[in-house]
């Protein structure tokens, strides 16, 4: 079972943004000021970039961490993720600073996350196919077979990290209990939440892939190979886990683009926003 959480009430209270960059120097100032138009914690960490990515930040209210070298987007996270738990973020919400993700989007998925806090939220590019590279196309759905199956329930978008992840899976990030590195640390994460009580849950967003944006660091031949022998160790550990394949086979939930409604302690839902009545 997942812990009782108790997100605050106020939309963006307890949030941090978070945005690795690695060499983004064409799109991170515009990313920056979107996220900062949402939220004042905006935490950028810069992954050793070797352009103008630290300079184009030069003058935004935001915290910016700094590795020497570059370590991947994996570390990136991990740094994120120990700041926001120390200053004692409730949850962050996780984009690329390629462009690739709109900031405003996030909105619909923080208040998802709000009604259903015990949740890994993905925003997940359910848009129009045609916008999407092929070869990413299909790496990704071979990738979401294999990782709903080891996480025992299906995922409609694996490889998004447009995501807001709850402090308690922050912890678990950080604890050496998820070993992937780059790309696959974000596969991994999903398993290793999954069988800690935290199931996923996506967001409809429009997949955006701008022009100016640089050339993904994520490669699908190689990338895809390492997330398939990280989750078919997994598996191997837990006997092939039948009931997880089974499971993984319905439909992945997924909500609609916009802001959907809360729960009251009674399971009643209300619209986002509604108070609480209290009794006398």
């Amino acid at each position: 079972m997942a812990p009782d959480l108790a997100p605050s009430t106020s939309p963006w209270q307890g949030v941090w943004i978070a945005i690795p960059a690695y060499n983004e120097a064409r799109t991170i100032r515009a990313v920056a000021q979107a996220a900062l138009a949402l939220c004042p914690r905006v935490l950028i960490v810069d992954d050793g970039s070797s352009d103008a990515t630290v300079s184009e930040l030069d003058g935004l209210p935001v915290t910016l961490l700094q590795h020497r070298t570059n370590r991947g987007k994996a570390a990136s996270l991990r740094t994120a993720f120990a700041h926001a738990v120390a200053g004692g973020a409730d949850c962050v919400v996780a984009l690329d600073g390629d462009g690739q993700h709109d900031p405003a989007d996030a909105t619909a998925l923080l208040a998802a996350w709000r009604a259903e806090p015990d949740r890994i939220v993905i925003g997940a590019r359910l848009g129009d196919r045609s916008q999407i590279p092929v070869a990413r196309y299909r790496a990704n759905r071979f990738a979401c077979f294999w990782i709903s199956w080891a996480a025992g329930h299906p995922i409609a978008d694996s490889q998004s990290g447009f995501r807001v992840y709850a402090a308690p899976v922050m912890r678990l990030a950080n604890s050496g209990r998820v070993k992937g590195d780059r790309f696959t640390f974000e596969s991994e994460i999903l398993i290793e939440a999954a069988d800690q009580g935290f199931r996923t849950l996506a967001v409809a967003i429009p997949g955006r892939y701008p022009p100016q944006a640089r050339a993904s660091h994520f490669r699908p031949v190689v990338d895809i190979a390492k997330i398939v022998v990280m989750v078919g160790t997994r598996l191997l550990k837990k006997g092939m886990y039948p009931q997880g394949l089974w499971r993984s086979l319905r439909p992945a939930p997924v909500l609609p683009p916009r802001i959907p409604p809360q729960r009251s302690a009674t399971g009643r839902e209300r619209p986002f926003g509604e108070t609480r009545r209290s009794s006398r």
